[in-house]
């Protein structure tokens, strides 16, 4: 029989779901009760969420009374990619290094969906399909599925969930010349022909790539939403 969540953890998945999707956007001011009044949780399920969400770097604690989504900012995301590739490349040369059948069907299964799941939200093509959001998640997951490190594997969700906020900013930046499907796919023919020097360098492209669609914007003069002032 499944568990039954928590006011509070009920509270701190529907918050953190639209913190890494931007329904709240970096910047904006949280108010407690109107989370409470809106999403039907107490006060104090909903301080308790952002409590632990502040400590997880997704929300800023103002003041002793005032909560904000973490803003962005262009360094912020160079550093963040810089040291996401870092972690996830070590997990991906483990994961190749151990890594038997079970795990490769596992990423040619992840690749599959994923090449086949729209990335556009079909009802506001502005947006990222959440679909598509489920199926990118699981297969950079699945890449690394074989690591035996569980503190590296932590590191790197932890990092995975801070960049989904970058990420979903650049749907909208996204234009017809870059090929995702073949990115993908030469991440899984480097990582299953045991590769893990290209492997490892053609995932950093990869995650560069998405980011300097940001930086691009920045240049073109376009603020992103709550980005920190320099």
């Amino acid at each position: 029989m499944m568990k039954k969540l928590s006011l509070t953890e009920r509270a701190y998945r529907q918050l953190r779901d639209d913190l890494l999707t931007c329904r709240l956007v970096p910047g904006d001011r949280i108010n407690i009760k109107d989370v409470s009044d809106n999403r039907g949780f107490s006060l104090g399920a909903v301080r308790e969420a952002l409590s632990r969400l502040t400590s997880e770097g997704f929300v800023t604690q103002d003041d002793a009374r005032g909560f904000r989504a973490t803003p962005i900012s262009i360094g912020d995301l160079m550093d963040l990619v810089t040291v996401r590739s870092d972690i996830e490349g070590q997990c991906l040369r483990r994961a190749i290094a151990r890594g038997g059948l079970d795990w490769e069907s596992a990423i040619v299964s992840a690749a599959h969906r994923l090449s086949k799941t729209p990335t556009r939200d079909p009802a506001d093509p502005a947006r990222l399909n959440e679909e598509y959001a489920d199926a990118h998640g699981a297969f950079h997951h699945a890449l690394v599925a074989a690591c035996d490190s569980p503190w590296l594997l932590r590191m790197r969700d932890w990092l995975y969930a801070q960049s989904e906020r970058y990420r979903y900013l650049t749907v909208p930046l996204a234009t017809g010349d870059r090929d995702l499907v073949h990115e993908h796919s030469d991440i899984v023919t480097a990582t299953l022909g045991r590769d893990a020097d290209r492997a490892v360098a053609l995932l950093g492209d990869h995650l560069m790539a998405t980011a300097r669609l940001l930086v691009d914007a920045q240049h073109g003069a376009m603020r992103l939403p709550g980005e920190r002032a320099a």
